[in-house]
């Protein structure tokens, strides 16, 4: 594994990198991946100072995001963040072969316009490679028609009026991939299913434990990691087949075990809060309220 992370800070950078010539605009580049040659053997550890925008077909090589590896064996639609870290690895003999568009551009490139607001608010960007987004023949063909729509204005003179035109064609691909990842939530029941079991088996073992008061309290991201899913994907995973964000459920896990022990048991309220990983009883105090507009005490005189 290799010890540093190459920081790739610009799009001219990228080029160079990759042997592709002058980039067209300084912010933004369309890049055809049977374009790029990357070195066989080795690997590499690479975060982008831009977003990355993927479509491909992986045909040789692995590459992996983070400790997850995802071998690419059909159409997929990527995102990476900028400074989100990459990994390429390859055998010594093995070269990474991949037909595709990349579509990378600088924050600064969508500076002043509504998306650049927006961006920010698309979960995909923060999931795993291993959560990209698998396409349907029709979804790629639509795909692919858009970022042949950016590639054209991109080989043309990029004046204001053509950089509009890019951010307005990025704008409607990032709608098309939030609206294709909520299908593939819907339709991929048995991998899907699959999580919401192993998530009611963490949360059932963590809660049976004998050490919530040491451990503290069950974070998203500690759920998320045992996993093997980034927490952004879980929670958006949840909230389309449940109506449920993770912190929901583990809030909802909680309430349950503290109306057992407020019904069962003669704990005091503070015993109970510290029982359950809670630091200071107030902050379990006011969740036990706001999910039920019931106090701990009160509830328990509901028993009495």
């Amino acid at each position: 594994m290799p010890k540093d992370i190459i920081h790739i800070k610009s799009i001219s950078e990228y080029h160079k990198r990759n042997g592709l010539g002058k980039p067209q605009h300084p912010l933004v580049s369309v890049i055809n991946f049977a374009d790029i040659a990357y070195p066989a053997g080795g690997a590499s550890q690479v975060t982008h100072g831009f977003y990355c925008i993927a479509l491909k077909h992986l045909t040789a090589g692995k590459m992996k995001y983070g400790q997850q590896e995802y071998d690419f064996d059909g159409g997929i639609l990527a995102f990476v963040a900028p400074h989100q870290v990459m990994r390429v690895e390859l055998g010594i003999r093995q070269r990474l072969e991949h037909s595709g568009y990349l579509l990378i551009f600088h924050p600064d490139f969508l500076w002043g316009t509504p998306l650049a607001k927006k961006i920010k608010q698309y979960d995909f960007f923060g999931y795993h490679l291993k959560e990209a987004l698998h396409l349907s023949d029709k979804e790629e063909n639509m795909l692919v028609s858009i970022f042949q729509n950016i590639n054209q204005e991109y080989n043309s003179s990029i004046e204001p009026y053509s950089q509009g035109h890019i951010i307005t064609q990025i704008a409607l691909l990032l709608s098309y991939s939030e609206r294709f990842y909520h299908r593939q939530f819907i339709t991929r029941k048995k991998s899907n299913h699959s999580v919401l079991e192993k998530l009611e088996d963490l949360l059932n073992d963590f809660f049976k434990g004998d050490n919530l008061s040491s451990n503290g309290l069950l974070t998203v991201k500690n759920i998320s990691k045992q996993l093997n899913l980034s927490p952004n994907y879980l929670s958006k995973l949840l909230k389309t087949l449940t109506g449920k964000s993770t912190q929901e459920f583990i809030h909802e896990k909680l309430i349950q075990l503290a109306k057992e022990k407020l019904s069962t048991t003669e704990l005091s309220v503070n015993e109970i809060a510290y029982g359950l990983g809670f630091e200071h009883p107030q902050s379990f105090s006011k969740l036990f309220k706001k999910k039920t507009q019931l106090t701990p005490l009160e509830f328990r005189k509901t028993f009495n």
